[in-house]
């Protein structure tokens, strides 16, 4: 897929580190420009920095994807920078791993407003812009042979079935699957595609919380519970962050354009639905 994204104009959220990072990463070097945003201004710009060392444009973006208000304020700073916009990768959130019954309100919001809020009002505000983009007679017809915008959200195996430990971050992750595909359903007629991606054991920052988080209600030595995950996973290693890219540059790209409304899995076999 050599620089099969060129010139397009892409945003990726949570870009500053993690799989986020590696996307924005991946899809510079298949020739887009990107958006770099992200809650922390410091990260945003180093990563932005790192695309424009490889020759592509960069605009870093602080936002807190779960504040609503700060969306469309982003939008208009890529416009004005960028004119246009073509790809939108959701690939900000945040993780909580507890006991049920000690789950608070404020840790079920927090991780409600990022991952499930943040993401289905990114998408509306973007979805808004590529749909002015659209030709009129494709409005018109409800039909074209090439995609006209790529939206690229991120679920997780924890969306595939329930985790007694992760009952909010489950809940949503869950929703975006729900909501890939009924938004999919809503932009066809604009030759939208709207996919996701369900990530697996990936050792990133959020990993790590995770086992961490993991082993003190388990009583595990760090590293044991995602040791544990690992060894539960048929080919037997952790995925990278660019295992990750390589399938959300697919999506981004012209290969997936009869691809709508589709989640896919990248975690080594550990779900098989």
């Amino acid at each position: 897929m050599e620089q099969c994204l060129r010139e397009k104009i892409a945003i990726v959220t949570g870009a500053g580190q993690g799989i986020g990072k590696a996307v924005a990463l991946r899809l510079a070097r298949e020739g887009a420009n990107v958006v770099v945003a992200d809650i922390n201004p410091k990260t945003a710009e180093q990563t932005a920095e790192e695309i424009q060392a490889i020759n592509r444009r960069a605009l870093a973006c602080h936002i807190d994807v779960a504040n609503v208000a700060e969306i469309q304020p982003m939008i208009d700073c890529v416009i004005a920078e960028f004119d246009r916009i073509d790809i939108l990768v959701n690939a900000a959130g945040v993780a909580q791993t507890g006991l049920f019954l000690e789950l608070t309100e404020q840790e079920w919001d927090r991780v409600v407003d990022t991952n499930l809020k943040g993401t289905t009002f990114i998408i509306q505000a973007v979805g808004r812009q590529m749909i002015e983009q659209v030709p009129e007679e494709v409005k018109a017809t409800g039909h074209a042979d090439c995609s006209y915008g790529k939206i690229v959200n991120f679920s997780s195996i924890s969306g595939r079935h329930g985790r007694a430990e992760q009952i909010p971050y489950a809940a949503t992750k869950a929703a975006i699957i729900s909501i890939t595909q009924s938004v999919a359903l809503a932009f066809a007629r604009y030759n939208i595609n709207v996919n996701a991606v369900c990530p697996g054991v990936v050792p990133t920052p959020m990993w790590e919380q995770i086992d961490q988080d993991r082993g003190r209600i388990s009583g595990l030595a760090p590293g044991e519970s995602m040791k544990s995950f690992i060894e539960r996973t048929p080919l037997k290693r952790a995925g990278s962050s660019e295992d990750v890219a390589g399938v959300v540059a697919f999506l981004c790209s012209p290969d997936s354009d009869y691809m709508t409304g589709q989640t896919l899995n990248i975690d080594g076999g550990f779900e098989m639905n």
